[in-house]
């Protein structure tokens, strides 16, 4: 493919090519996560929730599958956030607004969060007891129909040239509770060493939705769990000690 690339991971590159833009991934990438992420992206779609729109999964020359979709001008939150650290907090209310925005809506046909989250402490590699404990703390949470997007941080919001939000990136999309994504992005800050914004964002989201932080923490085990499924070494030993159960009681 030649055209420009614009973003690049280890298993994904993402390349423009004039309104369009294409999510390639790599040839032993599993062809289910990339049918069901296109597939989560079209359901959000019909929430009107500003995202880019999937025109087609095609299947390129080489073999790989890519996900053709509206290219978005505009900077991502967190290049906006390093670029002006002092409009930093100006950058999170906003972030935290946006988020606020996406869990007023619901998508009927996306998978259900809790049952993802079932499946991953089942695969998390914690102990029988852990996943046990894990299994009844998910059970006894109140059960919504919220939007979560299960990776929200702000290099998945675009600003555009007109001031207008974009969200990207719906691999992880579902539909349950909202502070269960609150608690899912606060662990993002923390793994990515930036704890005070982790704090900063905890302490402002709850807040402007009139939430108890004790009820989010409530969701942090089970979060932890779900983000081990990953095996990132560097992580492994933070997340055991979040998914611990009796930290939080």
């Amino acid at each position: 493919m030649a055209y420009n690339e614009i973003a690049k991971r280890s298993n994904k590159t993402v390349y423009r090519d004039g309104e369009l833009c294409y999510k390639v991934f790599a040839a032993d990438y599993n062809k289910a996560d990339i049918f069901n992420e296109a597939l989560n992206q079209t359901r959000v779609e019909e929430t009107g929730l500003f995202i880019p729109k999937v025109h087609e999964l095609k299947k390129l020359d080489d073999g790989r599958l890519a996900i053709a979709m509206d290219y978005v001008e505009g900077k991502s939150l967190k290049t906006l956030m390093d670029e002006n650290p002092k409009k930093q907090s100006d950058y999170l209310k906003r972030f935290i607004d946006i988020q606020l925005s996406m869990h007023s809506l619901t998508a009927p046909n996306l998978n259900k969060q809790r049952d993802k989250f079932s499946r991953k402490i089942d695969m998390s590699g914690l102990d029988a007891t852990t996943r046990y404990e894990l299994h009844v703390r998910l059970e006894s949470m109140p059960k919504h129909n919220k939007l979560c997007h299960g990776d929200f941080n702000p290099s998945n919001v675009i600003i555009t040239p007109d001031d207008r939000a974009c969200i990207i990136d719906w691999s992880h999309a579902t539909i349950g509770n909202a502070s269960a994504d609150t608690a899912r992005t606060y662990l993002l800050f923390k793994l990515a060493g930036n704890d005070k914004l982790a704090e900063d964002y905890m302490t402002l989201f709850c807040k402007k939705s009139d939430t108890a932080r004790q009820y989010v923490e409530q969701w942090l085990p089970i979060v932890a769990a779900s983000q081990m499924v990953k095996g990132k070494p560097e992580e492994c030993e933070m997340l055991s000690h979040w998914a611990s159960v009796c930290q939080y009681e």
